[in-house]
């Protein structure tokens, strides 16, 4: 299996396909497979797909986890790669750090699809009664945990210091002003579930905030809309991404 030195780790990272560079960036707490059925899906992009400290097959760090080590991580693992310039595709965690890469590197991203991300924590920002809306179902909570167990190299065991730290940045961060979108100048897709967690209201002020940006709700759909209609989803960043080479 693939790994490369990432600022004091060996993170795991695998390729799919061929054609223009696509970096995936997982949620939190998952590992590049809740991205798998996806990439899988897109034709005629070379999909690369890190994965995190503490994430997936890639061993933990010491210290609290930050969205803009997350950011640092990802140039990392591009440099290493020879990545001058990539498509990014994020979901919830990745599409926060994607967001702050595009923002303060946006010469590294050709192109940006933000899938149920936030701006900042607050309970204005998530649906309200979330577990009446699907924000993430039992059964995906479940294969989740599954995955982390069977895939991490620090074992088990280790899942409740990962789980207490990503919940601390969760309800810290992120700290974006909307305002700063307006600097934004690569294309930029905004997604959603129709019953994800991330409020309606929410996502379309990402939206509304980017200059020219789409936007894209996936009818019938959580947060894990990745997994739950990858078919769907991958059509439209298929679409999203030949529109910008055509």
């Amino acid at each position: 299996m693939p790994y490369v030195g990432v600022n004091g780790v060996s993170a795991y990272f695998d390729i799919t396909g061929t054609g223009e560079p696509v970096v995936f960036l997982h949620g939190g707490f998952c590992s590049a497979e809740v991205m798998r059925d996806l990439s899988e899906r897109l034709s005629g992009y070379a999909v690369h797909a890190p994965e995190r400290p503490g994430h997936g097959r890639t061993p933990d760090r010491a210290g609290p986890y930050h969205y803009d080590d997350g950011v640092t991580d990802t140039l990392a693992f591009m440099d290493t790669l020879g990545l001058s310039s990539v498509h990014v595709v994020g979901f919830s965690d990745g599409a926060n750090i994607g967001l702050l890469l595009a923002l303060a590197h946006p010469e590294r991203a050709r192109s940006l699809v933000h899938i149920s991300g936030n701006l900042r924590p607050g309970d204005d920002v998530y649906r309200p009664e979330p577990e009446q809306h699907g924000a993430m179902p039992s059964s995906e909570a479940d294969r989740v945990a599954l995955e982390y167990d069977s895939l991490s190299p620090d074992g088990p065991g280790h899942a409740d210091e990962v789980l207490q730290r990503i919940r601390h940045m969760w309800d810290t961060e992120p700290q974006i002003d909307p305002e700063a979108l307006m600097s934004l100048r690569m294309p930029v897709l905004v997604m959603a579930g129709d019953g994800d967690l991330i409020a309606r209201d929410h996502t379309e002020l990402i939206r509304h905030s980017i200059p020219h940006a789409r936007l894209a709700i996936v009818p019938g759909t959580s947060h894990m809309l990745v997994r739950e209609r990858p078919d769907e989803v991958g059509r439209i960043v298929q679409g999203f991404l030949d529109g910008i080479r055509s």
